[in-house]
């Protein structure tokens, strides 16, 4: 299936999506946060779509906005797509978890939210992976100071 053709498939679902390809050869999915659990299930559902294999799942800081970035495939229909979703609340930064359409999505919403700290609605298990429970901040936003590096100096 063409991006024209995942294009017009999709939109018929959710209507407001924004679509570019931004010089890439993938379809890009700009998609609200309210509507992304909704889109992704579909994505994956849907026999003409059929993206069963969720390769990359990774945490953005924008600047005003935190947010993810889901990279697909179909690996019966040989496509790939990129949906990206943001949130303005960087103080309660929240969206829905992906765990139950893809099981390897658990991993990648607890490293996200370990450097991000956007937090998963529904994730069974939502705790940090890499940093420990007494780390303060979140080292992969703009915003985060290194108190220890800066004492150093």
């Amino acid at each position: 299936m063409t991006n024209q053709a995942l294009q017009n498939l999709i939109s018929i679902w959710i209507p407001d999506l924004e679509f570019t390809e931004e010089g890439s050869q993938f379809l890009n999915i700009s998609v609200k946060p309210e509507q992304l659990h909704q889109l992704l299930s579909q994505l994956k559902s849907n026999n003409e779509t059929s993206f069963d294999y969720l390769f990359c799942l990774t945490g953005m800081d924008w600047g005003k906005e935190l947010g993810v970035i889901y990279h697909l495939e179909s690996t019966s229909h040989r496509h790939i797509i990129v949906v990206k979703v943001q949130t303005e609340d960087r103080e309660n930064p929240t969206l829905d978890s992906v765990c139950d359409i893809w099981k390897t999505a658990d991993f990648h919403e607890r490293e996200v939210y370990d450097f991000f700290g956007i937090k998963f609605i529904n994730h069974p298990n939502l705790k940090r992976l890499f940093l420990t429970d007494e780390w303060e901040g979140f080292p992969l936003r703009k915003d985060y100071v290194d108190e220890i590096n800066m004492v150093i100096k």
